[in-house]
């Protein structure tokens, strides 16, 4: 058997760019879809992965046709697919009584609309050659809600009963699908936060601290595992004791 196959949406992120790396890590051919256009941002993502099988992908989540195609061109050139990673998200945040219609259609337009996007044209191949891995990246806000964040909560609740509901439908083809739900990273996006802010999230995660993208990537990286076929439709939390349950 070859390399196996992976997209990770997203994957120039601070997230993406750790699960592409430990992906390629284990084994696998890295493709990294996420927006072209900022050559700066590119050209780091490149500077850090070029020491392994990793390439990239200009891609809009957003543009069904444009993943179809992504998906196709892939499994031409390397007759798979094995791996999905949905990575891609982004934020707009405000109360509901000051949000607009444009930022409430961008966050579940990325954020849960490239989920089926790209898992649309991808299952197919992957039920039909009896192995697959989706991984959709959610969050602990999705689980809690949180202040000011009515569309990204929404977005990546509702990721996971995409997730599960999928993971009915193909779990006898071989393929399975899980979320992941990071909660605090030590990320570009919450870095920027005032560090106030950053503070006071700190206190309230039990560990102490935020977490490190690594920390999710090898949370992906389990669940993308050939030998990982027993689990699906699973929640996998990842966010140093913020939010617990069962």
């Amino acid at each position: 058997m070859g390399k196996r196959v992976a997209v990770v949406s997203g994957g120039v992120g601070g997230l993406g760019t750790a699960i592409c790396r430990r992906l390629a890590q284990d084994g696998c051919r890295v493709v990294a879809a996420d927006l072209a256009g900022n050559e700066e941002r590119i050209a780091a993502f490149r500077d850090a992965t070029n020491d392994l099988d990793i390439s990239f992908a200009p891609l809009d989540v957003r543009d069904f046709d444009a993943c179809g195609e992504l998906v196709r061109s892939i499994e031409a050139e390397h007759e798979s697919l094995d791996i999905l990673v949905n990575a891609a998200g982004i934020t707009r945040d405000g109360t509901l009584r000051k949000m607009d219609k444009a930022q409430w259609d961008a966050v579940l337009g990325v954020n849960l609309g490239g989920v089926f996007n790209l898992c649309r044209p991808a299952v197919e191949g992957m039920a039909t050659r009896g192995f697959g891995r989706i991984v959709n990246i959610s969050s602990v806000n999705g689980q809690t809600g949180q202040f000011g964040q009515t569309n990204y909560a929404a977005a990546k609740a509702g990721m996971h009963g995409f997730t599960m509901s999928l993971a009915r439908e193909v779990a006898r083809k071989g393929v399975t699908v899980n979320s992941v739900s990071p909660g605090y990273c030590a990320t570009a996006m919450v870095m920027a936060l005032p560090e106030d802010i950053r503070a006071g999230i700190v206190a309230n995660v039990p560990v102490g601290r935020l977490g490190e993208p690594d920390e999710i990537a090898r949370t992906v990286s389990f669940l993308a595992a050939d030998d990982a076929g027993f689990i699906t439709g699973a929640n996998i939390p990842v966010n140093g004791g913020l939010f617990m349950s069962f």
